[in-house]
């Protein structure tokens, strides 16, 4: 997961599922406050989920951060994301 987070270029890395309504909607709030972002699928990438569940303990996807800063900013999912905006 920190190679994601370090390498991102982007205003927030997101880690996604391919059929998942809820990263659909993150996605679409996103782009609705023309904000950049990285997904990152974990149908695609082996054993990241947990790896991603252990440093978080977030379950659920999306699992969202905020990259702008120096030090990335955990903020969860699809709802927590659109507070996080608000």
């Amino acid at each position: 997961m920190q190679q994601w987070l370090d390498s991102c270029e982007t205003d927030f890395l997101m880690f996604s599922q391919t059929v998942c309504y809820y990263c659909t909607r993150a996605k679409n709030v996103l782009d609705a406050k023309g904000l950049t972002y990285t997904e990152v699928n974990f149908d695609h990438e082996g054993d990241l989920r947990w790896e991603v569940v252990d440093a978080t303990g977030h379950r659920t996807v999306p699992v969202c951060f905020d990259v702008r800063g120096e030090q990335p900013i955990f903020i969860g999912g699809s709802d927590h994301l659109m507070d996080y905006l608000a």
